[in-house]
C-alpha cells in the first residue's frame, strides 16, 4: 500500500469514517469507491466501462482504484488517457501517474512526460527533484550512518502509527481492536484512540494503555504531539455534535485539531467540517503550529501549513510552507528537531509511496528537501518521524508498512549515532556591483566547482533582486564562480575551514560592469577616473592620485585581460623638451604604481608621456589663458587598448 492510500485511507477513510454523499445519482462502483472498497469498485466501473456507460469522472474513479491497489500498470494506462483529454486531471493526479509509470520501471516514458509538464510544475520542484535523482544515482543515499531499526513489540494487527514523545512515555495511535468502542467498515479496526507505554532503555515500550489525560470519545482521537513548554497535548479528533459524527453539506466527516492542557482544560483549535487536519506540530521556538491540511488552494493533496499561535491559541489564518516543501503530491507529519524540518511525502521521484525528508530551515525558508536514504526509508510507506538526544546518540521513532511487520502500519524504534539526513551546505546572497552594494545583478550565472575534480556541482542564476541559492551536498573544499556578459568573473575557493559546521552560507558577490568602470574620452575608451593634477613640475603621486589609481588596479583585477597604455600630457607652458620629460615621468611613476598594486607589467603596454603635443583648447604657445584653462590640458589616461575585443 502506498502512502497516498495512506493518507486517503489511513488518515481520510480511516481518520474521516464513511463518507456519504447527497443529491447525486451515483453507480455501485461509486457506492464501493466512496466507501474504499477499491476492488469491488474495479469490478463494478470495469463493468460499466463494457456497457459503455462510465463517465469520465469515474474513469479517473477507477484509475485511482487501480492505484490504491497497487495496479500500477493499469493505473498508468488510465490516467495518460485520461491526460490525453487534458480534462480532469490536476497536479496532484499528475503525480500519481508519474508514480505509477515509476512502478512499472518505465522510466523512459516518466521522463518524456516530466519534460512534457515541466513547465506546469513550479521551479522548486524541478530542483528538488533534480538534486535527490542526483543524489540517488550516486548512490549519495547511503549515508553511512549505522542505524538500528526495530519492531516495537507492542505493535498490533491493525495500523499503529504517529509516535511521540510523552515524559518517559511514547503516545502513538492505533486502530488495535479493543472489546468496547465502535467500529467502522473501511479499516476493520476500531475508531482511532491514542495510547502510551513506557520506554525502555533498548527503546522498546511497555505497558501498553489508553492515554487518559484526553477528553472520551467514540471517534477518532488520532496524532498527538506533546509540548512540554505548554504541557499540553495537541492531536486530531472527528468533528462531533452531541456527542455523534458532524457531517458538512455533501455528507462529509472531517477531523479537528484540539490542544489539552494536561490536568487542565480542552481548546478546539482548528475546525473545519468540509476539511480535515492532521498531525499537528508545535514550534516552541516560534509559536508556529505546524499541520497538514488538503485545503483547494495548495498544491497538490495534502499540503503542510503553518499558524501563528499564541501560547497555542491560533492567531493567524493558515500559511502554506510554499513548493519548497510541498509537492503535486501528499506531505505530513511535520517534526522540528535541531533546526532541520522533518516531513513525509509520496512526491512521485522517492523510493516508493511516503518517504521521510529532512530540509534545513533558513529563516522563514527551507533548503532543498533530501531522501533520508535506505534504512529509515523503503519501497513502502514511511512517515511520521520523531527523535531526541539519548545518551551519545539519538533514538527515533516513525511508522511503516514495511514487509516483515506486525500490522496494517507498525511502529518502528531506530538508535543511530547522528542526525540522520545527508548533510547538505547551501551558499545564498546578493550578486551586487562591488562599489555599489545596493546596485543588484539580476541573471547572472553562479556556479559551484569541485576543486579535485573540477566537475560542475551545481548552478543557478540570481534572480530580478540579485538573489541567489544554490545548494550542493557537503563538501570539504568548494570553488564558487559567478559570471554575467559584459561584467568581471568572480572566483573564490572556500576552504574547509569555511564550510565546517556550517548548513547555510550567507555570501554576498561582487561582479562589476565593464561599461560601469569606463568612458569614452579622446575618440579613445578609458578607465574612468576623476581628473587628477601633478604639483607643478612635479611627478610625486600625492594620495589624492593614488586612490583614482586605485580604480586602474580594481579595473584590471576585474577584467585581467586587458591591455593598458598611459598617456599624460601638459599644458603648454614651459619648453617643448621639458614637457616630453616631465609627462614620460609621470607616466612612469603611474605605471610603477600599478605594478606595485598588483598590476601585472603585462598588462601596461606602454607607458607615454606625450608632453604638449595634444593641446585641447586654444592655450597654445604665447596665447595668455587662465589658470583653469590651462590646467584643461594637463591630464592623465589610462586607455584600454583592446576595449573592442575584450569581450569576443
Amino acid at each position: 500500500m502506498n502512502k497516498a492510500k495512506k493518507i486517503q485511507l489511513t488518515l481520510l477513510a480511516t481518520l474521516l469514517g464513511v463518507v456519504f454523499c447527497f443529491g447525486q445519482k451515483k453507480s455501485k462502483g461509486d457506492d464501493f469507491f466512496f466507501q474504499y472498497k477499491y476492488p469491488q469498485a474495479i469490478t463494478a466501473y470495469e463493468t460499466q466501462m463494457t456497457e459503455g456507460t462510465l463517465s469520465e469522472q469515474q474513469f479517473l474513479n477507477l484509475a485511482d482504484s487501480y492505484f490504491e491497489t497497487d495496479n500500477f500498470e493499469k493505473a498508468s494506462e488510465a490516467y495518460l488517457e485520461l491526460y490525453k483529454k487534458d480534462t480532469l486531471m490536476g497536479e496532484h493526479h499528475f503525480n500519481k501517474m508519474l508514480q505509477s509509470i515509476s512502478k512499472t520501471s518505465d522510466t523512459e516514458r516518466k521522463n518524456a512526460f516530466l519534460t512534457t509538464m515541466s513547465a506546469s510544475f513550479p521551479k522548486e520542484l524541478m530542483e528538488n527533484m533534480e538534486f535527490n535523482q542526483q543524489l540517488m544515482g550516486n548512490n549519495a543515499e547511503e549515508t553511512g550512518l549505522d542505524y538500528q531499526i526495530f519492531n516495537l513489540a507492542e505493535n498490533s494487527p491493525q495500523t499503529d502509527f504517529a509516535p511521540t514523545f510523552y515524559k518517559d512515555q511514547l503516545l502513538f495511535t492505533s486502530g488495535r481492536v479493543q472489546q468496547e468502542g465502535k467500529r467502522y467498515e473501511p479499516g476493520n479496526e476500531n475508531y482511532f484512540n491514542i495510547y502510551g507505554g513506557q520506554v525502555q532503555p533498548n527503546g522498546q515500550i511497555s505497558g501498553i494503555q489508553p492515554f487518559a489525560a484526553l477528553p472520551s470519545s467514540n471517534y477518532h482521537k488520532a496524532t498527538p504531539y506533546y509540548s512540554e513548554g505548554l504541557e499540553s497535548v495537541f492531536y486530531v479528533l472527528s468533528n462531533t455534535e452531541e456527542g455523534e459524527l458532524a457531517f458538512d453539506a455533501n455528507g462529509k466527516n472531517a477531523l479537528a485539531i484540539g490542544k489539552q492542557a494536561i490536568g487542565g482544560s480542552f481548546q478546539l483549535l482548528l475546525k473545519d467540517l468540509s476539511t480535515s487536519f492532521y498531525y499537528p506540530f508545535y514550534d516552541e521556538s516560534s509559536g508556529k503550529l505546524y499541520f497538514s491540511a488538503n485545503f483547494d488552494d495548495g498544491y497538490g493533496g495534502t499540503d503542510i501549513y503553518y499558524v501563528y499561535t499564541n501560547n497555542g491559541q491560533v492567531m493567524s489564518a493558515p500559511i502554506n510552507l510554499g513548493p519548497r516543501i510541498n509537492s503535486p503530491g501528499n506531505e505530513i507529519a511535520p517534526f522540528i528537531f535541531e533546526g532541520s524540518f522533518y516531513f513525509a511525502s509520496d512526491v512521485f521521484y522517492g523510493f516508493g509511496g511516503m518517504d521521510i525528508y529532512k530540509s534545513n530551515m533558513e529563516g522563514e525558508g527551507f533548503s532543498i528537501p533530501i531522501n533520508l536514504g535506505k534504512g529509515i526509508n523503503s519501497t513502502e510507506d514511511d512517515f511520521g518521524l520523531i527523535m531526541r538526544n539519548d545518551g551519545e546518540g539519538l533514538l527515533g521513532y516513525f511508522a511503516s508498512n514495511r514487509p516483515g511487520g506486525k500490522g496494517k502500519d507498525d511502529v518502528y524504534g531506530f538508535k543511530v549515532d547522528e542526525k540522520p539526513g545527508l548533510k547538505t551546505i547551501t551558499f545564498r546572497g546578493k550578486v551586487v556591483k562591488p562599489y555599489d552594494a545596493s546596485d543588484v545583478v539580476d541573471k547572472a550565472a553562479v556556479r559551484l566547482w569541485d576543486v579535485t575534480s573540477g566537475d560542475l556541482l551545481a548552478e543557478t542564476y540570481s534572480d530580478e533582486d540579485g538573489n541567489y541559492r544554490v545548494e550542493i551536498p557537503w563538501v570539504e573544499e568548494v570553488v564558487m564562480e559567478a559570471a554575467k556578459e559584459r561584467y568581471s568573473q568572480f572566483n573564490k575557493r572556500f576552504a574547509q575551514s569555511d564550510l565546517e559546521e556550517k548548513e547555510t552560507l550567507d555570501f554576498d558577490i561582487g561582479i562589476s560592469l565593464y561599461d560601469d568602470l569606463v568612458e569614452e574620452k579622446e575618440d579613445q575608451m578609458v578607465v574612468k577616473m576623476k581628473k587628477f593634477l601633478f604639483g607643478n613640475n612635479r611627478t610625486q603621486l600625492t594620495p589624492e592620485i593614488e586612490s583614482e589609481l586605485n580604480k586602474v588596479v580594481d579595473f584590471v583585477k576585474s577584467f585581467p585581460s586587458a591591455q593598458l597604455r598611459i598617456e599624460t600630457y601638459t599644458d603648454s607652458r614651459g619648453g617643448s623638451s621639458t614637457n616630453f620629460r616631465l609627462t614620460q615621468s609621470r607616466s612612469d611613476a603611474i605605471k610603477q604604481y600599478l605594478i606595485e598594486q598588483g598590476v601585472p607589467a603585462s598588462n601596461i603596454l606602454y607607458s607615454i608621456g606625450y608632453g604638449e603635443d595634444k593641446i585641447l583648447n586654444n592655450c597654445t604657445n604665447g596665447v595668455y589663458c587662465l589658470e583653469m584653462l590651462h590646467q584643461q590640458n594637463q591630464r592623465s589616461l589610462v586607455v584600454v587598448l583592446n576595449d573592442n575585443i575584450l569581450f569576443d
